[in-house]
């Protein structure tokens, strides 16, 4: 045990055995996968409307589930057969896949879990699935994001600010956050220590192994992630910061399936089920590909480059919801206002039901002054998911630009209210001075 973790078990045991009224409140309570006993300021309802407030912002970051209802409750099957030998089992398990085409897996606290598409590609078994969805399963049964939430590590699960307001000389900070509904990608994610994945893993082998895949899973998913990293960097980089990968993990995960799990390695692969699960999402791997490329050049700036990706993946697969959004970010990016709003209203038919294509829609508009426009998109959006106090500033933006002041104080005033920060906020705080509606300190 090394001497950061003797710590922290100090300081949990201090606060457990003399901070009467917490624990009369809310109490110590034991892990229920390690054993250990462990501060609790969240419990179990905490955790669940954390997941309830967090989760959607972060899928929807994500473009939203596929749209592929077989594959999903594919997904949901594996799962829920994880989750019910868990050492939580009555938790309120779901899973989806998401249309982001980075690689990334990930869950809140209550259960709710996702996959991304480039994630879903890579693997070529069901147990490798089993192994990603067990290890995030493992993180809900040992509360690795409920603990970090009851010491003040993620205070809350709270929808940040990551756009700059267009007109300023961050434009293209601007575009890039708009295809995410002004929420940075991960923004909402925990951060995991390196023992929380070594604990992730051990749970989610037991788990797959219990559910009957063969623990070898595990490795080539690991082997899988250490490819990535090596020829994909940019690809796995969420991956890597919310789940810190080592070459240790790997030699430990070879040695429980050449130790205790020994026995378990001839149970099933379930190779040709997956790739005939996935078989429909496997006819875009080209675009998929192309768009992760696309998209990787945007972010570096390589302009030119990004724009001839992004139309080639167009060109392999046009009703890609993800790619018409990732190409109005790049019309954005370039100043060509009129071709990111056609691309927002391609996506919008494409999946009317999910938020990000308004968003995108209002902030196109709010790009070439059409702020009626822009208000009506940003509005459509906060109507089918509210709770991010960026579109509360936008829609401020888009009533200034149509003269409606007191309107748009308002707005400004809830969004300072929500705690916001960085430059969005600056620009609300001074038009609030401007317009006499706060005083200089």
């Amino acid at each position: 045990m090394n001497a950061r973790r003797r710590a922290v078990s100090r300081r949990e045991f201090l606060a457990c055995s003399s901070l009467s009224t917490l624990a009369f409140l809310a109490g110590c309570a034991t892990n229920p996968a390690t054993g250990r006993r462990m501060l609790d300021l969240v419990g179990e309802s905490g955790e669940i409307s954390k997941d309830r407030e967090a989760a959607p912002h972060q899928f929807s970051a994500d473009y939203g589930a596929v749209q592929d209802a077989a594959l999903n409750a594919y997904l949901a099957g594996v799962g829920q057969s994880l989750g019910q030998v868990s050492h939580r089992p009555g938790m309120p398990y779901s899973f989806r896949a998401v249309n982001a085409v980075y690689v990334n897996a990930y869950t809140f606290p209550g259960g709710s879990m996702a996959v991304t598409r480039g994630m879903l590609l890579g693997m070529g078994s069901e147990a490798e699935l089993a192994a990603v969805l067990g290890h995030e399963i493992g993180h809900v049964n040992a509360r690795h994001t409920a603990r970090a939430m009851s010491w003040g590590l993620l205070a809350q699960l709270a929808v940040v600010g990551a756009a700059v307001y267009l007109g300023r000389k961050d434009e293209d900070k601007a575009a890039l956050a708009a295809g995410l509904g002004g929420l940075g990608a991960g923004a909402l994610l925990a951060r995991y220590s390196r023992e929380n994945e070594r604990e992730a893993d051990a749970l989610g082998m037991e788990y797959m192994v219990r559910a009957g895949y063969t623990p070898q899973g595990m490795l080539d998913l690991m082997n899988l992630l250490r490819r990535l990293g090596h020829d994909k960097p940019n690809v796995v980089e969420m991956l890597f910061a919310t789940h810190p990968m080592s070459e240790e993990r790997y030699q430990t995960a070879l040695a429980r399936v050449e130790g205790p799990f020994a026995g378990a390695r001839n149970q099933r692969l379930g190779r040709e089920r997956y790739l005939d699960n996935t078989a429909r999402l496997r006819e875009r791997r080209k675009a998929v590909e192309l768009l992760q490329k696309g998209e990787e050049a945007l972010a570096e700036g390589r302009r030119n480059e990004a724009g001839s990706l992004l139309g080639q993946a167009l060109q392999e697969a046009p009703q890609d919801y993800a790619g018409q959004l990732l190409m109005a970010r790049y019309c954005l990016v370039v100043q060509r206002g009129a071709d990111a709003s056609r691309h927002a209203r391609l996506a919008q038919g494409l999946y009317p039901e999910e938020p990000q294509g308004w968003f995108v829609g209002g902030m196109a508009a709010l790009a070439q002054h059409q702020y009626e426009t822009a208000y009506e998109s940003f509005h459509r959006y906060d109507s089918m998911l509210a709770g991010n106090p960026n579109t509360v500033f936008y829609q401020g933006r888009s009533l200034e630009g149509m003269g409606r002041r007191e309107d748009a104080a308002q707005c400004y005033a809830r969004y300072l209210q929500s705690g916001a920060g960085g430059e969005n906020a600056e620009y609300a705080r001074q038009r609030l001075i401007e317009w006499g509606y706060l005083r200089t300190a």
